[in-house]
Order: structure tokens, then sequence, then C-alpha cells
């Protein structure tokens, strides 16, 4: 059964202290607070894959609080692969209140961090990018 990313929640202190946060167990680490850097990794990695970013708001947000990729059946992010339409009750259920929608995530990794005040990767405690493509060998590359 999928994990949604609410699970991983870091705290108040793991949100000041990049070290502290930077320290958690990858799944953690990338369920929250480097999403969207598993995410663009994972386009970068497999560019004709034919999977895109879609971010999750929460009602009345301005900014997406989960970032995964998908094909619009088979989503990826800090779970490794799930079923879209599972990820989506899974993480609606967990949260209730939060009444998600999705929506498309577009531009390259600077853009994306500028417009929705998500941490580029210059202000992790080191560069997040070698740690997620280690994360991605992890599993089976789509279409496997």
């Amino acid at each position: 059964m999928y994990r949604p990313s609410a699970r991983f929640k870091r705290t108040a202190e793991e949100r000041r202290d990049q070290l502290l946060s930077w320290q958690r167990e990858d799944v953690a680490f990338f369920a929250a607070g480097a999403c969207h850097i598993l995410a663009y990794a994972f386009m970068e990695t497999y560019p004709d894959a034919g999977f895109h970013a879609v971010g999750l708001w929460s009602r009345g947000a301005r900014n997406p609080g989960h970032v995964y990729v998908t094909d619009g059946t088979w989503a990826f992010d800090h779970d490794g692969w799930t079923p879209e339409p599972e990820l989506l009750s899974v993480t609606r259920a967990t949260t209730p209140d939060a009444d998600f929608r999705t929506g498309p995530v577009h531009g390259d990794l600077d853009a994306f961090c500028t417009r929705h005040h998500h941490r580029p990767r210059p202000l992790f405690a080191f560069d997040p990018w070698e740690r997620a493509l280690r994360y991605l060998r992890q599993f089976p590359p789509p279409g496997a």
C-alpha cells in the first residue's frame, strides 16, 4: 500500500535545520522537502519515458505540497512505483480536509522552485541531485 508524503512530514526543527533534514532516511527526505528534486531527477534520467511532473495542491494553497511524476497510469515518487489512482486515493484519505487537487508542473527545476517557493538545490545542506539519482537506481526503470 502507498505511504503518503504526509506520513513523513518534517518537524519544525527539520524545516529550520537543513543538516537535520538532510540526515533523514531517503524515503522521508524525498517525501517531504525534496520531492521536487526527485521528480526532476526522474524526468532528466528518463526523458523519453512519457512522464511529466504533477503537483498536489491542498485547498486554497498557492503552491503544491507534493510533487511526483506520472504517465497517466503509473506514478513515481518517494514510495517508488504506484498506480496513480492509488497514490491519489490514499493521499486524499490520509488528509481528507486538504481536498487535494492535481495540476501540471511546468518549467525547469529552477523556475519551479522560484515560482512555487520550493527549496532550490543550493539551499539544501548538500546538493540533493546525486542523492536523488542514487535513490532512483534502487527502482526498476519505467516499463521494466
